[in-house]
């Protein structure tokens, strides 16, 4: 694909224009022309990057492959709800937890009032439930911090890829490229075209410690569900390069029969990353192996309603389901188990409220451990 673009616009005469012509000895300003050679018509690709400085053309070349992707988001209604109102509701779920966005909270606001971080996620989320035949994608990851524009990029990647789609994205920086491992690279900079990406993508490493149960003051306003604090738990902590990105905390059933496992929360600026997998099957592995203030091999129980992690866990074959539970408990019985309780401790009021009886999806499941991949 050969593109060859130029804008003409009028050449101005006034007197700060005819300055500047004179002071930095410049003919005309009314003349851009951007020509490249794309030899992308042949090759199978999902994935371009056009990468380049400010002014250097990108956008000019990424107009002349197709339309920019550019949604309007509704002012009244949540992302939930804006993004593929016809879809299913499994489908938009899984799509803002793939690209990172799974902060639940953040799904029940408007786009207007998300942050630039998550803005950026919802936007592309958006893409990926829409996954139209062709988009080009302007100033990607520009808006946002580098820690979030790296992992949002390769999450957005592994994302767009089990869609049928081709999609371009036009950034200024390069940092992107080792995190999306694109199909094909233009460098408006330097004029090179990359077939492939050959570098390999940055790894990290992850470190568990245990903690403190105040530690967890500073993952709470990230869980989707607002509880009281464990009783008897062991709170563990995931670093990378000495920062704070995972937390969950494990404590016992009753007749030590086997673990559980809460409050597994990833920092924002890490979801998509992978950490949220890799720290929980970690611990679990870990208490399994007997590891832990008991000293004895217990498998792990945990419980969710975040449709992304379950379908994860669903996928893991170190993980079986065991319930699945549409709603609370039964408001009714639950009730009278009270009326009964303070008649047992000599209460004699019989006003009392009882809980369940919401809508709540609550899922099961229990770590087998890698044994159990044989």
């Amino acid at each position: 694909m050969k593109v060859q673009v130029s804008h003409r616009c009028s050449d101005f005469n006034s007197y700060r224009a005819a300055r500047v012509k004179s002071l930095f000895n410049v003919e005309s300003g009314c003349d851009v022309d951007v020509a490249a050679d794309l030899p992308i018509e042949g090759l199978p690709w999902k994935i371009g990057v056009v990468v380049g400085p400010s002014g250097s053309g990108k956008t000019t070349l990424g107009k002349a492959i197709g339309a920019l992707y550019s949604p309007r988001w509704p002012k009244n209604l949540p992302i939930i709800d804006a993004i593929d109102p016809m879809g299913a509701f499994d489908d938009v779920t899984g799509a803002l937890s793939a690209v990172g966005l799974g902060t639940v909270p953040a799904w029940l606001r408007p786009f207007a009032v998300l942050s630039n971080g998550e803005q950026f996620r919802a936007n592309l989320a958006r893409l990926v439930c829409e996954a139209p035949r062709m988009a080009v994608v302007d100033e990607f990851s520009s808006v946002v911090d580098r820690q979030i524009a790296r992992v949002g990029a390769a999450a957005f990647a592994k994302a767009w890829r089990r869609t049928s789609g081709q999609v371009v994205l036009l950034s200024c920086h390069y940092d992107i490229l080792d995190w999306v491992q694109p199909d094909w690279v233009y460098d408006t900079g330097t004029g090179e075209f990359h077939r492939g990406w050959l570098r390999p993508r940055p790894s990290f490493e992850l470190e568990i410690r245990e903690a403190k149960q105040r530690d967890y003051a500073l993952f709470e306003p990230h869980h989707y569900l607002k509880l009281p604090p464990m009783v008897a738990s062991t709170h563990y902590v995931g670093w990378v390069n000495g920062e704070p990105v995972a937390h969950i905390a494990f404590s016992t059933r009753p007749g030590l029969i086997e673990a559980r496992a809460c409050r597994l929360v990833v920092m924002p600026e890490w979801q998509g990353a992978g950490v949220g997998m890799r720290f929980l099957n970690a611990l679990c592995s870990h208490w399994l192996e007997g590891h832990n203030r008991y000293g004895r091999p217990l498998r792990t129980l945990f419980h969710t309603s975040h449709p992304g992690l379950a379908a994860a866990l669903r996928r893991d074959k170190r993980w079986t389901q065991v319930s699945a539970a549409l709603i609370g408990g039964n408001y009714a019985k639950s009730r009278q188990s009270l009326k009964d309780s303070n008649r047992r401790l000599g209460r004699h009021s019989n006003a009392g409220s009882g809980f369940g009886g919401h809508f709540r999806a609550v899922q099961g499941f229990r770590f087998l451990g890698e044994n159990a991949c044989e």
